[in-house]
């Protein structure tokens, strides 16, 4: 792919998710229908997707990102259940989709077919999570999903390199693929909690917010390609970094966090939208590869539905058995409704990963061609079918979160207390000698008293507005009076563009803080 493709694509796709963005939809599959639709235009050049593109210049940031905004505490409480789908779902799926496979097509020798398994094993949550971010789904599943596409990545491709390489001819043994799996496993997790220790240490040290981001956007290609060179997980080391830069935040200055926020949504945006339109235009590739017969679009559906049944098949004994066998997971664990089990068991949708070690097959490899072409149609299978109907199959069985006034009355009572704990740090300022203003200490209680009540108001007034929302709104209709002054100042020559910015920068922060999604 060429600058000039390269660039139609970043451009096009961005335009598609605006627009899918303002209308409401969801903009992975919306790009992957304008993708495929587009890719058969006459004239249109050929947008090849490359591995190394995929699985070293994409595929890491997204896997970070999306760890930075993963819950530590959320994740390890549910790290059993992740573990049985992003271990053990990725294993069986390998297994049986290869099985299917090899019996839908018997020209397809079984080590071919068990790689072919393992190329579609890892879902891609990208798309669920955003659909039940905007229906609110249970925080529990969330977890579950997020964490699931975090790590299953990690045990697909290792899964995928023994497959390859008995495929291959070469000596390979799913018991050596085991301790594989296992070295590069934990390789991947020392790894990435070194640089997550290492980067958490220069950043405390560097006192400046743009060398702190700077240093942040490396990360996840130090990680995985610092990980890949030790023959370990560039995957886990690059989750592992992120869950622990992500968890320590806090610690970092503000400018950083609202940096980081900024530079990392812009970038998944940026990618996703990259991605899954890079999906739909493989289209005409795919196709013009293989010899497309009736039997191939047959065996091809097959795979399709043993990759969707497998999942389900798997979800609902992993669910309940180990809780009906062992005491110790019934009293640690809150048991999962038939309904999240339902859901999770439908967002199976797969993604770019899987096409990218489709395509990085060695051209040599049995049956190459056919893998790549049922790796194709699984990914956009389950895209369309299971993205667009995962809304419906939520709201038909109402698995909706309920955590909502919970959170507000958690919220409003260590707000509570922050406010009392910043008042009294203001008194023992104040009592050690400080010489500030009365009127100042005055606006500072009356500024804590506001922000302790904010949160009782928005949890016990939910029809009228608060007045802690009446301050915001009034507030924001001042700050825009501000700007017009201003920028008429800078117009009429009476202060220069940086005294400008400067103020727009103050004004901006305030109204952030103003600000409540």
């Amino acid at each position: 792919m060429h600058g000039p493709e390269l660039l139609m694509l970043l451009v096009g796709s961005l335009i598609v998710t605006a627009a899918a963005r303002r209308l409401g939809w969801s903009a992975p599959l919306v790009l992957v229908g304008v993708g495929l639709a587009v890719s058969f235009i006459p004239g249109l050049p050929a947008f090849t997707l490359e591995p190394e593109l995929i699985l070293v210049l994409v595929l890491p940031p997204l896997l970070y990102s999306a760890a930075l905004d993963s819950s530590y505490h959320n994740i390890r409480a549910n790290l059993r259940p992740i573990g049985l789908l992003s271990v053990g779902l990725v294993l069986a799926t390998t297994v049986a989709v290869g099985w299917v496979a090899h019996l839908v097509l018997p020209e397809l020798p079984l080590w071919s077919a068990m790689v072919l398994g393992a190329v579609i094993a890892p879902p891609d949550a990208v798309a669920a999570v955003a659909v039940g971010r905007r229906l609110n789904l249970p925080r529990r599943t969330m977890t579950l999903l997020t964490g699931e596409s975090l790590i299953n990545d990690a045990t697909a491709l290792t899964a995928y390199k023994v497959a390859v390489a008995a495929a291959a001819g070469a000596t390979a043994s799913w018991a050596g693929g085991a301790g594989t799996f296992a070295v590069s496993a934990g390789g991947g997790v020392l790894v990435g909690l070194a640089i997550g220790v290492g980067v958490r240490w220069l950043r405390a040290r560097l006192d400046d917010g743009v060398m702190e981001s700077s240093l942040g956007m490396l990360v996840p290609f130090g990680a995985y390609l610092f990980a890949e060179e030790l023959h370990a997980s560039g995957v886990l080391a690059v989750v592992v970094a992120g869950l622990y830069i992500g968890h320590h935040a806090p610690s970092t200055s503000y400018y950083t966090r609202l940096q980081d926020t900024a530079v990392w949504r812009s970038v998944d945006v940026l990618l996703e939208s990259f991605v899954f339109a890079l999906i739909g235009l493989q289209l005409k590739t795919v196709v013009d590869a293989v010899d497309l017969t009736p039997a191939l679009v047959w065996a091809s559906g097959a795979v399709l539905l043993a990759t969707i049944l497998v999942r389900f098949a798997w979800m609902y004994p992993a669910a309940y058995l180990p809780r009906w066998l062992f005491r110790r997971i019934r009293e640690r664990e809150e048991a999962p409704g038939w309904r999240g089990v339902t859901v999770i068991s439908w967002a199976g949708m797969r993604g770019v990963v899987s096409l990218a070690a489709a395509a990085a097959l060695p051209l040599d490899l049995p049956g190459r061609d056919v893998i790549v072409f049922c790796a194709f149609v699984v990914t956009v299978g389950t895209l369309l079918l299971q993205g667009m109907t995962l809304p419906l199959v939520i709201r038909k069985l109402g698995h909706r979160g309920d955590e909502a006034r919970a959170d507000a009355l958690a919220e409003a009572q260590v707000q509570h207390a922050a406010a009392a704990a910043a008042v009294q740090r203001l008194d023992q300022v104040v009592d050690s000698g400080d010489n500030a203003p009365e009127h100042v200490v005055h606006r500072l209680r009356l500024m804590a008293e506001h922000r302790g009540n904010a949160a009782w108001e928005r949890l016990g007034r939910q029809e009228d507005e608060s007045p802690a929302a009446s301050f915001r709104r009034l507030r924001r209709t001042m700050l825009d009076a501000e700007r017009s002054v201003f920028v008429e100042a800078r117009d009429q020559g009476r202060i220069d563009d940086e005294v400008l910015a400067r103020v727009l920068r103050e004004l901006d922060l305030e109204e952030a803080a103003l600000a409540r999604e």
